[in-house]
């Protein structure tokens, strides 16, 4: 449902309120996974988008906690919301029920409702909620753009549209924004990455800089765009196929825009998000050291992209492993150290990530086991 603006227009005698069925349309795949306390937001400032239409699927990664209800009562309107009062985005109250339809598999029927709510039954991981959400947004032939937004993020009205416009050529594989610091908005957790070639190393650019002192970097400079804030088009998807998944987490996205070919990536002007970061999993910020859980897959993950893409950083990659491995257990963070070196060298998660999935469907995706 697309919010009014605020301000006040007079209308030209001539001129007419745009038809909503003519407003460019972008489907929106939103990965949920103990998102209770964050996902109202992230839909709140996404449904006050202006000057486009959306098509919303959350896909629910088999969530413990409360997720699903809370998307649900946000739609209906049952239970009265408001954007936290730190939030960077205050947009007004969006209009409420927001239609939801719910699905437990994608299937061929299309969707009609502005929102959907598809629970797979199974955590396998940040891809395989994205592909299932792709699948189903493929159907509309008039959905040229997918716009993967993480759960934790709160979106200005005007991004939605700055996408739209920036991709209305549909000739790109990957484009981004900027993503800024939800709690410290005027800094920059990315404006997308580059690939280190001797370590597989991935860096944020502009990481931790003030928005306002530094400008985005020309996109013939970089390698991937932003896992938490990226569009891709329906041409790049029908040529490269869907997002990887044997990475669980982690170097999804990477690996994504190494496979583009000649098509290049794309920066969006004005395209920002607010990203709060890790929340679910616990990644490292600006702010906080990553978790173990996290570190294993995050270093795994490298491994496993350089022995795919960049062969000839298979020392780098193993000898940065095992630097941070010794680094960790010199401040004291053994749990961390060894999430480090046994990620790198593909030994096997440790007991502190085996004990977060104990589905054997799920342990059989993340950690190449075969279900029992």
């Amino acid at each position: 449902m697309i919010k009014p603006s605020n301000q006040t227009q007079v209308p030209h005698p001539i001129m007419k309120t745009p038809d909503p069925a003519f407003l460019p349309i972008i489907g929106v795949i939103i990965v949920s996974f103990n998102a209770a306390d964050i996902i109202a937001e992230c839909l709140e400032s996404l449904f006050a988008s202006r000057g486009v239409r959306l098509r919303v699927v959350v896909v629910d990664n088999a969530s413990p906690d409360q997720s699903c209800s809370v998307v649900r009562d946000w739609a209906s309107g049952a239970v009265p919301f408001a954007m936290s009062a730190a939030s960077p985005v205050s947009p007004g109250p969006v209009p409420k029920p927001v239609r939801l339809e719910e699905r437990e598999d994608p299937s061929d029927a299309p969707l009609t409702a502005p929102l959907t709510l598809l629970q797979t039954g199974l955590n396998g991981g940040y891809a395989y909620a994205i592909n299932r959400a792709i699948a189903l947004l493929q159907d509309d032939p008039e959905i040229e753009l997918f716009w993967v937004l993480n759960p934790d993020c709160v979106v200005p009205p005007d991004t939605a549209r700055a996408f739209a416009d920036a991709g209305r050529d549909g000739q790109f594989a990957l484009m981004g924004g900027r993503v800024r610091d939800y709690a410290l908005p005027a800094l920059l957790q990315s404006d997308n990455g580059r690939v280190e070639r001797w370590s597989g190393r991935c860096q944020s650019i502009n990481a931790g800089a003030r928005a306002d002192e530094v400008t985005p970097p020309d996109a013939a400079t970089v390698d991937f765009i932003s896992g938490a804030n990226v569009v891709a088009s329906r041409a790049f998807i029908d040529r490269v196929g869907l997002m990887p998944e044997h990475y669980f987490l982690y170097f999804e996205e990477v690996d994504w825009a190494f496979q583009r070919g000649d098509m290049p990536l794309r920066i969006a002007p004005g395209a920002d998000v607010y990203h709060h970061g890790g929340t679910a999993i616990g990644s490292g910020t600006i702010t906080r050291a990553a978790s173990p859980f996290s570190t294993w897959f995050n270093f795994r993950g490298r491994t496993l992209f350089v022995d795919r893409h960049l062969p000839q950083a298979w020392a780098g990659v193993r000898a940065l492993g095992a630097a941070k491995a010794a680094q960790l257990l010199l401040r004291g963070q053994p749990a961390a150290a060894w999430a480090a070196f046994s990620g790198t060298f593909k030994l096997g998660p440790p007991r502190i990530v085996r004990e977060r999935i104990t589905d054997p469907r799920a342990r059989a995706l993340a950690f190449g086991e075969k279900a029992r």
